[in-house]
């Protein structure tokens, strides 16, 4: 086994999304992370194994925590190529197991990410084959090892994906309606809120439930990958399972219950709820999640409660003239029936933020599939 970057320095990275910064940052200092420094799209930071394995199985910010294995010079295909086979593979990978790659390329000599990206795979490849005459099989969607290369300004890194795929990806959406939102966009959402379940959350738009199961985990304090199957530092040449094992114990034996009455929601769609109860059965039985059908204008009203959600917009409803009306008719319920609550709001499309018709005491740009939107807090005298 060679000295890998990961294990000389320590230091690893998390990627996330736009906006995200100041919640990620916290979170890393809060699971253990040390020398924690921003860089591109994520924080670099220091952790052992027991830290890493913690921050993987934990975080609900970031979407990918990745170890690097080699940074170095990439100026030519070749010298890609070359450089990825001095790494020996079979630290990695058996026959038996599958690999895929990410890459991302910019501002490089290289400049096609997916050309890149099959460099490096038939570097891994062809070394198989000079050893042992077969190769280990690529899966792009499970693979039990994910590579990330990274070239920017003719400057490549190596890394392993030590999620095994984006983190956002929980295993509780198994159902959704159109345009979900992205389960790493939502624990955001309820970070930057200061939403700690100490009153009761409502969603009247809740799609098919991204932000009430995000905050049911939060509340019961269920690690954020506790449905995932398979972790990409399974396969580092350092893994200890013994270490793992007491980590993930340790983590699921911290669950604590959720007050029925905490969580809740409603859409106007039939399809909706019933996609928030089947993922909310995903989920441990730690309580509920109580949701109905019901169209906003329709409800009394609530107080002393956070209002956390996303209206339908663009996608989900259409022309900008019911946007428009709905998100009006919208900030008068607000406005008329929940004195007394705070409501944040997300908007995928930011120029809709000043439709609602309140002055929101601040905006937070969040960026996130694809979306450039802004989350803006609304108290609600």
């Amino acid at each position: 086994m060679s000295d890998y970057l990961y294990q000389k320095t320590g230091q690893y990275f998390g990627q996330l999304a736009g906006g995200a910064e100041p919640c990620g940052e916290a979170e890393l200092k809060q699971l253990g992370a040390t020398n924690i420094k921003r860089g591109y799209l994520g924080f670099y930071f220091c952790a052992d194994p027991v830290t890493v394995y913690n921050i993987v199985y934990k975080t609900r910010i970031f979407s990918r925590i990745l170890a690097p294995l080699l940074a170095f010079d990439c100026h030519s295909e070749k010298y890609l190529y070359k450089t990825a086979q001095n790494i020996d593979w079979s630290d990695f990978l058996t026959l038996t197991k599958t690999f895929a790659i990410s890459a991302n390329v910019a501002k490089s000599n290289i400049r096609n990410s997916q050309y890149a990206g099959q460099l490096l795979k038939d570097a891994i490849v062809d070394q198989f084959r000079d050893k042992t005459t077969k190769r280990p099989d690529v899966d792009t969607r499970f693979p039990d090892l994910l590579l990330n290369l990274y070239i920017h300004e003719n400057k490549a890194r190596i890394s392993v994906d030590l999620g095994g795929g984006s983190l956002h990806k929980r295993g509780y959406r198994t159902e959704s309606v159109e345009a979900p939102m992205q389960e790493t966009l939502a624990a955001t959402i309820l970070q930057l809120s200061g939403w700690n379940g100490e009153r009761p959350l409502y969603d009247p738009f809740c799609g098919s439930g991204t932000l009430l199961c995000e905050a049911f985990m939060k509340a019961g304090n269920i690690p954020a990958a506790y449905l995932r199957r398979k972790f990409g530092f399974l396969r580092l040449p350092d893994f200890d399972a013994s270490v793992w094992n007491q980590v993930k114990t340790k983590a699921n034996n911290e669950t604590v219950e959720v007050p029925d009455d905490l969580i809740k929601g409603s859409d106007i769609g039939a399809d909706a709820i019933k996609a928030v109860r089947a993922n909310r059965n995903e989920l441990p039985e730690l309580g509920t999640i109580k949701v109905r059908r019901a169209d906003f204008h329709d409800l009394e009203g609530f107080s002393n409660t956070t209002i956390v959600t996303n209206p339908p917009y663009g996608i989900r409803l259409g022309n900008t003239e019911q946007v428009t009306g709905l998100l009006k008719e919208f900030g008068d319920f607000l406005k008329q029936k929940c004195t007394g609550s705070s409501a944040f709001v997300y908007y995928g499309d930011k120029t809709l933020a000043k439709k609602l018709g309140l002055k929101p005491e601040w905006k937070h740009p969040l960026t996130a599939g694809g979306l450039d939107g802004v989350l803006c807090k609304y108290e609600l005298y």
